[in-house]
C-alpha cells in the first residue's frame, strides 16, 4: 500500500493529523489538475490554480463529512470533480445580477481611449466635474457612475439611493452644466 493510500486510510478513520501529511504528498499533482481545470475556462479568469487546488482540498478531507477512497486514483478523480464544482459554483456566483449578471468585462482604455485629443477633452471634463462637484455632490456623483463606472441609468439611481425621477433631474442637469464648463474652457 502506498503512502498516499495509508494516509488517504488514516484520514477515512478520522484521523486528524493525516490530512496535514497528505497535502505536501499531492500538492504537485493537485496543482497540474488545477492548472489544466484553468486552461479550459474562457480568458480573464480570475481564480488562481493554487487557490482552486486550496479549496478542493479543504473539500476534500474534511473530518466532518468521512470520505472513502478505495485507491490514490479515486481521491484524484474526487479532486478533479471537486474542482469541476468549485468552478462551476464560481460560473453561477458572476452570472447573479449582484455579482455583474450578464455583464461583460471591459476594459477602460477601451471605453475612454487616452489618445491626444481625447486627453485634453478629459482634463477639460475633470475640471467640470470638480466644479460640479463643488456645487452639487450628489450630480457630480451620478455622472461618475454613469461615465465612468459605466453603470446604466437605472442601476446609477439604485447605488445612490435615490428614485428615477431625482437621477433623471440630476443628470440633465449635469450633462448641461458640464457641457457649459467644456465650452467655457475650450473658448478660453
Amino acid at each position: 500500500m502506498s503512502e498516499v493510500t495509508q494516509i488517504l486510510s488514516a484520514i477515512e478513520q478520522g484521523d486528524p493529523s493525516a490530512a496535514e501529511q497528505l497535502l505536501p504528498l499531492v500538492y504537485d499533482e493537485l496543482r497540474k489538475l488545477a492548472a489544466q481545470r484553468l486552461a479550459q475556462e474562457k480568458p480573464g479568469q480570475t481564480l488562481q490554480a493554487t487557490a482552486l487546488v486550496h479549496e478542493a482540498y479543504l473539500r476534500l478531507v474534511d473530518v466532518d463529512k468521512a470520505q472513502h477512497w478505495n485507491s490514490r486514483g479515486h481521491f484524484f478523480a474526487a479532486a478533479a470533480e471537486a474542482m469541476r464544482r468549485l468552478l462551476v459554483d464560481k460560473a453561477r456566483r458572476k452570472q447573479r445580477p449582484k455579482h455583474g449578471g450578464q455583464q461583460r468585462r471591459v476594459e477602460l482604455d477601451d471605453v475612454v481611449p487616452l489618445t491626444d485629443d481625447r486627453a485634453g477633452e478629459l482634463l477639460s471634463l475633470h475640471a467640470a466635474l470638480e466644479k460640479l462637484e463643488s456645487e452639487s455632490p450628489a450630480k457630480a456623483q451620478l455622472v461618475k457612475l454613469r461615465y465612468f463606472a459605466g453603470l446604466s441609468h437605472q442601476e446609477a439611481a439604485e447605488a445612490m439611493g435615490i428614485s428615477r425621477a431625482t437621477a433623471d433631474r440630476h443628470w440633465a442637469y449635469a450633462k448641461v452644466f458640464l457641457r457649459c464648463e467644456m465650452d467655457d474652457a475650450d473658448k478660453s
